[in-house]
């Protein structure tokens, strides 16, 4: 079988959540004797030079990558509100790299062009005139949904109102590619439910985003004991939201019962105003050069997400590192979890304080936690099984 992984953003090396969705299926297929071709829009947001590519993820997967400035400006922004289309998306759509995407189909006789989330779709009219391959959406999150909870907090009414335009602009984009697309892959049960209910009949299929799991080490005594943390992508506005609220409804409760506490924010882009918060109860660290190394630094992990869709990636990770975790429902949605024994589920301001501090008190509890989380990774998230499974999906679409 030979696929072809269109993505709007280069993926390698995986230091965000959804780089390690992309990767880790890339590399699944591969070890599954998959023939992959990946072909990223490496952004001049998210630029990964390929000299630093391993030889050997570059080989399996036969990666190249077109670079393109898909950054948002306030001309832009304005620009796009004279025409129909989704600034979310118009954006991602470049001449250069339709162009080697044609050479690639005039090239190469795929099976499944498997497009890494919507932003892909506009190129669908492309695919469809020069190749007979069967199209796959892999739809990482419904991103209209995701813009709808945001909308909801949004508080500012002329943003408010420019986004509620774009958001509605890229539901019926959205909507429209779940339609012209063969089959979509969904990461979650809850994202498979929604997409049948906009798309009746639709062929959808739930895979979830898995990882090696011989590259995560259990962690049951991290350096710094006791430590708090929260590790994401903060370029990601429903990242930004969750360490809002965090600070603004958790972390002082906590300072006050627990003068001690540490807290430790973690990822790329992390905003001016939050790094001016570091303190001797709070440690921000902009660019993680090392996960690894980091999830082995510290110890309680916070994923206190109120938007978004799809599966939190980076908590799958500390599953696999087998870190005690705090999230809410939505940021649990997508995991096959029991409450209170993989992780703990606090969905108010009050119980999320109680649930840190009662880690920070039980260490009992929390040693459990961690037990249970990289069982949940080991026997739901191997990436290798995952990638046969979707396999066998694909086997029977293109019969």
């Amino acid at each position: 079988m030979r696929i072809l992984q269109l993505c709007n953003k280069a993926p390698y090396p995986a230091n965000d959540g959804s780089s390690i969705a992309i990767c880790t299926l890339a590399e699944g297929l591969a070890d599954n004797g998959v023939e992959l071709h990946l072909f990223p829009i490496n952004t001049k947001k998210h630029f990964k030079p390929e000299e630093n590519i391993s030889p050997a993820f570059k080989e399996k997967t036969n990666y190249q990558s077109v670079y393109q400035d898909t950054n948002t400006s306030l001309p832009g922004a304005v620009k796009n509100l004279f025409s129909s289309e989704s600034y979310f998306v118009s954006r991602f759509f470049f001449k250069e790299y339709e162009e080697q995407l044609i050479k690639k189909l005039k090239s190469y006789s795929f099976d499944i062009i498997q497009l890494e989330g919507v932003f892909m779709a506009s190129y669908i009219p492309t695919i469809k005139q020069f190749s007979n391959a069967k199209i796959v959406l892999r739809s990482h999150n419904v991103e209209h949904q995701i813009w709808e909870r945001h909308l909801q907090n949004e508080k500012s009414i002329i943003k408010k109102n420019y986004l509620t335009i774009q958001n509605n602009r890229l539901k019926d984009f959205e909507i429209n590619a779940f339609n012209e697309a063969d089959a979509i892959v969904t990461i979650t049960d809850e994202d498979k439910k929604n997409i049948s209910e906009i798309c009746p009949g639709k062929s959808v299929y739930t895979c979830l985003t898995g990882v090696n799991l011989n590259s995560y080490n259990q962690v049951p005594s991290p350096k710094q004991l006791n430590t708090l943390f929260h590790f994401a992508s903060m370029d990601w506005m429903p990242n930004i939201e969750a360490v809002d609220w965090l600070l603004d409804s958790v972390w002082t409760e906590v300072i006050k019962q627990k003068p001690d506490a540490q807290l430790v924010l973690a990822g790329r882009g992390m905003p001016q105003r939050i790094k001016k918060l570091a303190s001797k109860n709070m440690t921000i660290i902009d660019d993680v050069k090392d996960s690894s190394e980091f999830y082995h630094n510290y110890d309680i992990m916070l994923v206190p997400l109120w938007s978004g869709s799809g599966l939190r990636i980076k908590l799958v990770e500390g599953l696999a590192y087998g870190k005690a975790i705090i999230t809410t429902s939505i940021g649990a949605e997508g995991i096959p979890y029991t409450k209170n024994k993989d992780f703990l589920i606090a969905d108010s301001s009050q119980d999320f304080t109680k649930a840190i501090l009662t880690l920070l008190s039980d260490d009992q509890q929390k040693q459990n936690l961690q037990r249970s989380a990289r069982t949940l990774a080991e026997t739901s998230f191997d990436y290798k099984r995952i990638a046969a499974n979707l396999i066998s999906f694909y086997k029977d679409l293109i019969k």
